[in-house]
Order: structure tokens, then C-alpha cells, then sequence
């Protein structure tokens, strides 16, 4: 999803670029990845096991692609001098407070998928300390593959009501908002490396997300229903809070990215998403 917006946004913008798939690179391959990194001057690494359930009884498998393939990758850039962005998310973070958490807050995920990435982010920060780049963002939709937002509007043709969760506050992020941040962030040259929030202004639930989906399509948000997480148990904890803090955007002379809504409101006037408001 966020790979290939990032393609579109680079296309658009005239820049050359190389984009690798699974079938083209195996993260975990450190010979693969050497040979693919050469040549470049900037490396944007949106490969990633997201798979969160499935990560509680497979973690190693998603530490090897999360955490030992980005140390590839960092390694591969350390050696040509490339710069490395590293797309990571929220779930690094324990989710255990009522305010933004800010780029400096304590790492302390609360399932394996946040423990994978969090390899990952280390990995980055040990081995690049002036040219990697650790870019976290949460609750990413976008048209080009399974999102809430899809999924929400699909299922309006076949549920007259839909039960979703209240109790957990995010900030949903467009991928083509993310794509060209990153572009943005690669194009600044002085930007401070470390980490950076990559997430909308504002924030709701995902119940109020739905809601707000619904009302820009031209449904009926009170077809969505409160509930709490506790209805949906699922084998991975979810944090409870995934608010985060954009201020070290400024170090970099950047922007932060526009509030959610205005974004969704952007993102579905998109034929691709219209097309799923509309599907019998």
C-alpha cells in the first residue's frame, strides 16, 4: 500500500527510483540486499511482516523481516554511504498514557509485532547514527491494499450496522500523505537523523474513524456503533493510546502532516475509494 503510493509520488515528482517487491528481495537475504542497496543514494524500506495476530506465534519469522532485514539494510547503506528511512509504527510504544507521546518517549511494545519493529528501529539508530532515519506512523490506509477504511466501506453493502471500537485513540494516516513526507524527508538534506512521527494531525477511534468514513461517502454514520476492545479479542494486545507527537519535524524544515480528517476527506474523493462506497 505505502510502497506503491510512495512509487506514484516519486514518479510524480520526476525522481528516478528502483521499487522491489517480495519476489525481487528477500530482506532477510543480507547478499540480496547488498547487491540491490549498491547504486543508490537513498533507501526507503516499506517491506514489513504486518501481519500483528499472527506475529504472537511466529515472532522469529517476524523479527527476521522486521528487525535482522532492516539490519541488512542499514549495514548494506552503512557501507555505501546511502541514507536509510525506515518506515516503523506506534506499536513500539506501550500505548500507557492520555497524551501525544513524543519521539523521545520510552519504547516498551506490548506484543511481538511491536518487538519485531522495534529490532528493527535499534538497528537503524546503532549502525546509522547520521544517515538513518526512523519514521513511525499508525492506522495507515490508502487504496492499494486491506485498510480499515476499506474495509469499512465494503462492508456497508452487506451489514446494515457495524459494532466498532471506542476505546482505542489513533491518528489515521493517509499513505500517500506518508508517501510524500517521506519524499519530503528525503529531500532535506539537513535533517537531523533519528526519529520522526509520521502521523496525522489530530485524533479519534476507531469508532469516530468509521463514523467520519461513512459521513464523507454519503452513508449513514449512525449505522456504526460504539463497543470496547474487549469485544474483539484478538491474540495480540493492542495499545490503548497511539497519539504521537510531531515536533521534531521542525529540526528538519518540514511541515508535519495535515489533520486526519481533511486527509480522509481527500483520500475519498478517490475513484478507487469511491468505487468501494458504491459496490453493491
Amino acid at each position: 500500500m505505502l510502497g506503491r503510493d510512495l512509487l506514484a509520488v516519486l514518479d510524480a515528482a520526476g525522481r528516478k527510483a528502483t521499487g522491489l517487491d517480495r519476489a525481487a528481495l528477500d530482506v532477510t537475504d543480507a547478499d540480496a540486499v547488498r547487491a540491490a542497496v549498491a547504486g543508490h543514494d537513498t533507501v526507503v524500506n516499506c517491506a514489513a511482516w504486518t501481519d500483528v495476530d499472527g506475529a504472537e506465534s511466529a515472532e522469529a519469522a517476524a523479527t527476521a523481516v522486521n528487525g535482522t532485514g532492516v539490519r541488512h539494510l542499514a549495514l548494506a547503506c552503512r557501507e555505501t554511504g546511502a541514507r536509510l528511512l525506515q518506515v516503523s509504527t506506534d506499536y513500539v510504544l506501550p500505548g500507557d498514557t492520555d497524551r501525544p507521546c513524543p519521539e523521545s518517549a520510552a519504547t516498551g511494545p506490548v506484543n511481538a509485532y511491536g518487538r519485531s519493529k522495534l529490532a528493527g528501529e535499534q538497528a537503524v539508530l546503532e549502525l546509522l547514527p547520521d544517515t538513518g532515519y526512523v519514521v513511525r506512523t499508525a492506522w495507515l490506509y490508502g487504496e492499494h491494499g486491506p485498510n480499515f477504511v476499506a474495509t469499512m466501506l465494503r462492508l456497508a453493502a452487506v451489514r446494515d450496522t457495524l459494532d466498532v471500537v471506542d476505546d482505542q485513540h489513533g491518528q489515521p494516516t493517509w499513505s500517500h500523505d506518508l508517501a510524500r513526507q517521506l519524499l519530503a524527508l528525503a529531500d532535506a538534506r539537513h535533517a537531523p537523523a533519528g526519529i520522526y512521527h509520521g502521523t496525522a494531525a489530530g485524533r479519534t477511534t476507531w469508532y469516530g474513524l468509521a463514523r467520519e468514513a461513512y459521513r464523507l461517502a454519503g452513508l449513514d454514520p449512525e449505522r456504526i456503533r460504539p463497543t470496547t476492545s474487549a469485544a474483539f479479542p484478538r491474540p495480540a494486545a493492542r495499545p490503548a493510546w497511539s497519539v504521537l507527537g510531531h515536533d521534531r519535524w521542525d529540526a528538519a524544515g518540514i511541515a508535519p502532516l495535515p489533520d486526519w480528517r481533511s486527509s480522509l476527506a481527500e483520500a475519498l474523493r478517490r475513484p478507487a475509494f469511491r468505487a468501494l462506497a458504491a459496490a453493491p
